[in-house]
């Protein structure tokens, strides 16, 4: 993972105003949050449910 401080966080802060508007900024970090509760609501409706045992398998039996 990647670590970040506080001064790393506030240059990156600075660029990413610079480069988009401080008016564009808000509506960026907004679509940006949308976008990440999407994939992790796909993410939880993929993950596989616990395997259950089929019918057909015969229970294990111990010597």
């Amino acid at each position: 993972m990647i670590n970040l401080g506080p001064t790393e966080l506030i240059i990156l802060g600075g660029i990413v105003v610079l480069l988009f508007g401080a008016k564009k900024v808000p509506e960026l970090f907004s679509s940006l949050g949308k976008g990440i509760k999407e994939f992790k609501k796909a993410v939880r409706e993929e993950e596989p449910e616990p395997t259950a045992r089929k019918e057909t398998e015969e229970p294990h039996r111990s010597p």
